[in-house]
């Protein structure tokens, strides 16, 4: 693939020597954790291709898009409305990143001890190895911790065209009305970036379209309550990975081909993990593209994972938009409803998100619930305490687990998890 598009690479001003490396990584990563387990649905090799080509045919297909005049916009929060890019004839992307790069670099802008996630979105821009942020015409950051949005302030001037959208931090009718003037500020914004007019059918559209990739990955979310499990928590974490930076239409069409799959298996009952294997629901942080390293733990250890409340996860796209109004003033009202309901922990008071974890361990059928914080990660590990604390009150097994993105801690994590998985059975 390097010599392939070395061209595009070079155009887009990346670090070829430090990108080829992280490529060798990434493959390397993908193989020993994904491609090695074993009966995997043959749907899967859709999402194989997806990241063989994660840097390569993806990265050549938003270029054409430029160059038809489309924009990219890259984003690092699920907060920020897709729906509104799409109307505007733009492509969305996510751009969180999931690993440690040019850490010596960043730490000369940031404290040592900021999370992992801003760390790692800073290191991949001034390591030079993320196309997606150098393809981008506009990224958006949002004011959700106060980690993110100060680091905000030093990534403006590193990059061509930051916007920062202002996020509520209570839920109260003050900060929906705060939400609703930040997504008629980003429309208007999109309009200009574009020299689109969004109007009632535009928006029309993109609601429909990221509706129905919603749609295609709770269709996946329901069959995976089945046991055996037809697919593993590894796989299901990877689609919703790639549901951040993939073509929307073909993902939810790839989506649904592997739904009908899974639907055989489970009917031949022929699943990926023995039936009756230990049942996990991982809740908590956020998991980008490689950060895959808990998860591999915990089905190495012979759990697997039924569901994932994080917001690449259900968290995310829990919850449609609703469609009943034909304005374009009703539309936005309806997105403004659909995501103010994302129990993120950025809101003070936020009971909602531990009852979605209840009734998400009720629903996927989990024995257990293992909570992942990312180190300095202030609003997920406070929120972990007392999530912990209740269920463990309702006899649910409750696992809280800090880390980073380094390997230093496998060892430590695993005799954790193993300890924990014998306690269930």
């Amino acid at each position: 693939m390097s010599q392939q598009y070395e061209s595009m690479w070079r155009e887009l001003g990346l670090d070829l020597t430090a990108h080829d490396a992280l490529l060798k990584v990434l493959a390397q990563g993908y193989h020993d954790i994904f491609l090695s387990q074993a009966n995997r649905p043959t749907g899967m090799d859709y999402f194989n291709f997806v990241v063989s080509e994660v840097h390569g045919l993806r990265i050549q297909e938003l270029m054409d898009a430029k160059r038809q005049g489309r924009k990219v916009v890259g984003s690092y929060c699920v907060f920020v409305p897709e729906e509104i890019v799409l109307a505007a004839d733009g492509v969305c992307v996510g751009l969180c990143a999931g690993a440690d790069f040019a850490t010596d670099e960043v730490e000369k802008l940031l404290p040592r001890n900021t999370c992992a996630l801003i760390k790692s979105a800073f290191g991949f821009k001034l390591g030079k190895v993320c196309p997606y942020l150098e393809a981008a015409d506009m990224i958006v950051g949002e004011n959700t911790c106060d980690g993110k949005k100060k680091s905000y302030e030093l990534l403006g001037p590193l990059v061509k065209n930051l916007y920062v959208m202002d996020l509520p931090q209570v839920k109260s009718e003050k900060g929906r009305e705060v939400l609703r003037s930040e997504y008629w500020r980003f429309k208007e914004e999109m309009e200009l970036l574009s020299g689109v007019k969004i109007d009632a059918e535009r928006l029309k559209k993109g609601i429909d379209a990221v509706n129905a990739k919603r749609e295609a990955v709770h269709r996946l979310s329901r069959l995976r309550n089945s046991d055996p499990a037809p697919i593993s928590g590894l796989d299901s974490l990877l689609i919703n990975q790639i549901y951040f930076y993939d073509d929307p239409a073909r993902f939810t069409s790839s989506v649904h081909k592997l739904c009908d799959e899974i639907e055989e298996r489970i009917a031949a009952r022929n699943g990926v993990f023995p039936e009756g294997a230990p049942r996990i629901l991982l809740s908590g942080c956020p998991m980008a593209v490689p950060n895959w390293k808990l998860p591999w733990i915990i089905e190495s250890s012979g759990a697997v994972i039924v569901g994932e409340e994080s917001c690449i996860g259900e968290r995310g796209t829990r919850n449609l938009v609703e469609t009943t109004s034909e304005s374009i003033e009703g539309m936005i009202e309806a997105l403004v409803d659909r995501y103010f309901d994302i129990n993120c922990a950025i809101y003070t008071p936020n009971p909602g998100r531990l009852d979605d974890i209840k009734a998400m361990k009720s629903e996927y059928g989990a024995d257990g619930v293992i909570h992942y914080g990312l180190q300095f990660c202030q609003p997920y590990q406070i929120e972990s305490i007392p999530v912990e604390k209740t269920l463990e009150q309702m006899s649910v097994p409750t696992l809280r687990v800090d880390t980073d993105y380094s390997m230093e801690d496998v060892g430590q994590l695993k005799t954790r998890i193993e300890a924990f998985i014998e306690r269930i059975k």
